[in-house]
Order: structure tokens, then C-alpha cells, then sequence
């Protein structure tokens, strides 16, 4: 019988802000290029007013909740666990998601006071983006916003590896992946970002236990968590942690490992001019896939495409024009 949610995904519920920035304001600002830093609320203001307002946009984020938005996109139903404050932003982000057709474990329930999480994403003109965040309420996101009815209805669960950072969302984490075993729910994980997984390689092999049926990482996350020097290698050492996995590659393309065969997926060429929610976007249209009928090379196609167009955009989302021309193309 078929489930009611494709995916059930649980993480951080961010708005996203997003600015271009030279090269020389990240230098000046002593801030990490191209990696996500969590920085307190002043930090994140002082930032934001030394910015050019003009070129602003704002967007629901969080990357499980991109990934979870792509899923809805191309077709599939989603659910989304996460937590937001009871302030303009969150009424912001929860709009967006039912905009989108995505059920949350807030839906018709009262929320705390606090502050509604925000990422301040600056893109230079490299195509890179460097992530300052603050969390706000989302570091609270505990097991109290587990939904184990909505786990029981999906395929896939899909964890964000950024809640290892989070003790009461590690939690959140355990028990969500319990309960979908528990239920015969297959289980998914991304490792986020290299530097996540180089300060809580411990929690993430805590939380992934003995395996998970699907792994999503990049190049530099999965050297890292496997402590190996060659992608060779490291492809045959998560095999000890996934029964499945993939490998996005930039400009490269993707490797996924099927559960028996490697299956290279050739990159598409685009210019690249904002690489920020290629993994996230990768991640849903792959989700999307396999939980509708395609095979995994077949999905790893259409998960390389949809990536490719959000790079060579501003942005970790696309409009439904270009969903529609995915859609559409011969893969």
C-alpha cells in the first residue's frame, strides 16, 4: 500500500537571507569562506547591517527543509518536523511550507516565544557561498517535535546531519531513526558540511549505528568522515556505514553505490554562479526518484540536472518553470 509522505525529513527551520559580498568583505570580517559558521545574534545583525540591503532575498531554508521543498516540487509529498518561534519569521517560514503543499508537525498548533532561526548566506563571485547562522529556537528542536504517525506514513525518513550540533536535536535525531526502523521505514542521512562531520564524527556515527539505507555526502565530507585520503577509498568504507550511498562531485557529477554496482553520473555543464543548496536540491530530486519509479542511475540523473540549474542560479530553490523543463527533459 502506498504511504501518505514520500519523504518525513527532520531539521533546523531557518529563513534564509541571501547577499552578494566580495571577496575582500568576507577577508576583513575574519569570516570561514565557503563553510557554515554558527555565530550568536549580534554577530549575525552587525553582519547584516554592514550589507547592502538592496540585494536581499528571503526564503523558508534550512537544509532538510530544501531538500524536503524539492521533493514537493517535482511531485512528491513531504513532511516536514522542525521548530520555529511564534514571530514574524516563523509565520513566514510556516506559510511557505503549506504554500508548497508540505505538512509540518506545527500545522493548527500553538508555538513558543523566541526567535525564528536565520541564515545569512553570502555568495561571492567565485559561485561560493559562506553560511553564517543563528539557530535561535531550532537549537531546541528536541524529540517533542518527532511525529512518529508521520514517520509511520512515509518511505524514507531523511535526517540533517547539521542537528549533531544541537544536544536536544541529536536526540530528536536517535529517536526519529529508531522509530522509523521500528516501522520498517527505510533511512536516509546527509552529513551537511565538511566541518560538521570533523567536529561530531562521534555523534554521527552514534546516530547512524550499525547503517542507514541511504547516505548523501560530497567529496571532502565523506574523506573526512571515513578518515581516508582517496574517494576509492572512502567509497569502500561507507559501504561499512550505508547499504546505499552518494557522492555528489561537484563539477564532476555524482558517484552512487546502489547496494552492488558504483553508477558514475555524469555532470551537466552549466556556469556556476551560486553553489548554495546543490547538495540540498541533489538530495530531492533524488529522494523524488526513487520513491517514484526511477531507478537509482535514472534518479541520480535527474538529481544531477535540477542541481545543475540551481547553481547557475542565485539560490537553493528553483521556480516551477524550471522543475517543469527537468521534467521534461529526455534524461
Amino acid at each position: 500500500m502506498a504511504k501518505k509522505y514520500d519523504v518525513y525529513g527532520i531539521g533546523n527551520a531557518l529563513v534564509d537571507i541571501d547577499f552578494e559580498v566580495t571577496r575582500e568583505f568576507i577577508d576583513s570580517h575574519n569570516i570561514k569562506k565557503g563553510l557554515m559558521t554558527l555565530v550568536d545574534e549580534e554577530t549575525q545583525t552587525r553582519l547584516i547591517k554592514e550589507i547592502d540591503h538592496n540585494n536581499a532575498e528571503k526564503k523558508s531554508g534550512g537544509s532538510a527543509a530544501n531538500t524536503v521543498m524539492a521533493v514537493s516540487q517535482f511531485g512528491g509529498s513531504a513532511f516536514y518536523s522542525c521548530k520555529v518561534a511564534d514571530d514574524e519569521f516563523g509565520n513566514f517560514y510556516l506559510k511557505d511550507l503549506a504554500d508548497a503543499g508540505i505538512s509540518t508537525n506545527l500545522d493548527g498548533k500553538q508555538r513558543e516565544g523566541g526567535i525564528t532561526g536565520k541564515c545569512l548566506v553570502m555568495i561571492t563571485d567565485d559561485a561560493d557561498r559562506t553560511m553564517n547562522t543563528f539557530l535561535g529556537i531550532t537549537t531546541s528542536l528536541s524529540t517533542k517535535e518527532v511525529d512518529e504517525a508521520a514517520i509511520k506514513e512515509s518511505e524514507y525518513i531523511y535526517l540533517e546531519g547539521y542537528l549533531v550540533a544541537s544536544p536536544t536535536a541529536f536526540e530528536a535525531m536517535k529517536l526519529t531513526k529508531q522509530l522509523a526502523e521500528k516501522n520498517q521505514v527505510k533511512t536516509s542521512i546527509t552529513l551537511s558540511d565538511p566541518s560538521i562531520v570533523e567536529g561530531f564524527k562521534g555523534l554521527f556515527y552514534e546516530v547512524i549505528g550499525d547503517s542507514v539505507d541511504l547516505l548523501f555526502c560530497n567529496e571532502d565530507e565523506a574523506l573526512k568522515f571515513t578518515n581516508t585520503s582517496s574517494l576509492n577509498m572512502a567509497r569502500e568504507e561507507l559501504k561499512k556505514f550505508a547499504k546505499r550511498f552518494v557522492i555528489t562531485q561537484g563539477k564532476n557529477g555524482a558517484m552512487i553505490f546502489d547496494g552492488d554496482t558504483f553508477v558514475d553520473i555524469e555532470p551537466y555543464d552549466v556556469n556556476a554562479i551560486d553553489t548554495n543548496g546543490a547538495g540540498d536540491m541533489f538530495a530531492g530530486a533524488f529522494l523524488y526518484g526513487i520513491t517514484n519509479g526511477h531507478s537509482f542511475a535514472g534518479s541520480g540523473k535527474l538529481a544531477s540536472l535540477a542541481s545543475s540549474k540551481v547553481v547557475s542560479q542565485h539560490g537553493p530553490r528553483l521556480d516551477m518553470k524550471a522543475i517543469k523543463q527537468i521534467q521534461n527533459y529526455n534524461l
